[in-house]
């Protein structure tokens, strides 16, 4: 048995090493022609390729799945090719206790999955965002045209609202406006900034102007009168510090899309956004999402696990190949696809994240169930045929 089970790992894990190997390289291939027009002397060539190693954890782990697919297919489809399978069979191993021993061949595969999404993946995503903005200017996420916005209560029970312009490397902000609304729905002054930065759940502004409102300045425009107290009043302050939840680690998520983050820091930014009372299914659907990914390599091993009762001798084996490989990737397209579908339609995040995997689930099992008793059917039907006859 352990014999048999170390066989078929090193086929399956040479496999989709190779597997993996090409389609990295060829996404890669894309991404790079598709960016050459990039380059200047600002951008050299050399700067682009770095950028490409950084994202290639993140690659790495977006490709897994299909990978391991394809590379078990193609491994069960080869030892069924040269009969090994069948000598498993005619030695007594039913095909759920093959499917078994494909189920503890990838635990080595899940482990490899969960380091990349919560240690290697966040982290090479913060530095690729990190050297994305030194060498080009730009970082990708949740960034709109006029920078990041963030919303938090205040002490007094009113309301802040923070545009941030930009993230620098080093964890600091520039280009900095904080609005605040005491009854959260008039303005009572507004803080600019060229740089700030955190410490101790504070943000310190550096040379800080504050426009500050007066209580009457709404009234003061409503009669068109000129008012007979100045209605705002501009000063300038060498430092400002204001109580904040917002954190480097909470600025970094929104960098970060929901599906890049660590459980961590999905966590934390869940529980930020909810205390904030803003919507956070993306995340939410993210975590699920996460914690159905072993389980959706799972299923890639389960779908392929049909191969192994190919019938080589009557031909075909590269189109039913070919159909695994359409099946699985299907399969991985529309677990994406329901990702979308699920935050348009406002399905419950359980749902959104572990339905495609539990029917495709069901379906490979359905099917591995009806191979392996196609013979005692057959059988059946033979033998009822003889006593009609009779």
């Amino acid at each position: 048995m352990r014999t048999a089970r170390n066989y078929l790992a090193k086929e399956i894990y040479r496999s989709s090493a190779v597997v993996l190997v090409a389609l990295l390289g060829l996404f890669s291939f894309f991404t790079l022609v598709d960016e050459l027009d990039s380059v200047s002397e600002r951008f050299p060539i050399s700067a682009l390729l770095s950028l490409e190693l950084l994202a290639l954890p993140t690659r790495l782990y977006d490709l897994l799945p299909i990978g391991l697919l394809i590379g078990s297919i193609l491994a069960l489809a080869g030892l069924a090719q040269r009969n090994e399978l069948v000598i498993l069979r005619v030695s007594g191993m039913s095909g759920m206790r093959i499917l078994r021993m494909l189920w503890v061949i990838s635990i080595p595969v899940v482990i490899l999955a969960i380091l990349l999404s919560e240690v290697i993946a966040p982290a090479a995503e913060i530095r690729f965002s990190e050297a994305n903005l030194m060498l080009r200017g730009r970082v990708e996420g949740g960034r709109m045209v006029s920078g990041y916005w963030f919303k938090e209560p205040t002490a007094s029970g009113g309301t802040r609202i923070i545009n941030v312009g930009k993230l620098l490397s080093s964890g600091d902000v520039a280009d900095l406006k904080v609005y605040e609304f005491p009854d959260n729905t008039h303005m009572s002054s507004m803080w600019s900034a060229p740089s700030a930065t955190f410490s101790n759940n504070t943000l310190l502004l550096k040379d800080a102007t504050e426009n500050r409102f007066a209580d009457n300045a709404q009234l003061g425009l409503v009669d068109g009168k000129p008012a007979q107290a100045p209605l705002m009043v501009v000063s300038r302050l060498p430092e400002v510090e204001i109580s904040t939840t917002l954190t480097p680690a909470r600025l970094v998520s929104r960098i970060l899309t929901p599906e890049r983050m660590t459980w961590l820091m999905l966590t934390d930014y869940i529980d930020y956004l909810e205390r904030n009372k803003l919507d956070a299914d993306r995340q939410i659907v993210a975590i699920w999402r996460k914690a159905a990914y072993p389980f959706t390599l799972i299923v890639m091993l389960t779908i392929a696990a049909p191969i192994s009762y190919m019938q080589t001798r009557r031909g075909g084996v590269g189109a039913k190949i070919f159909i695994g490989i359409l099946m699985g990737t299907g399969f991985f397209m529309f677990n994406q696809l329901a990702l979308n579908i699920g935050l348009l339609y406002k399905w419950p995040p359980l749902i959104t994240a572990l339905l495609p995997n539990t029917l495709a689930m069901a379906i490979a099992l359905g099917t591995i169930y009806a191979m392996e008793n196609r013979l005692k059917w057959s059988g059946r039907k033979l033998q009822s045929s003889i006593k009609a006859t009779a």
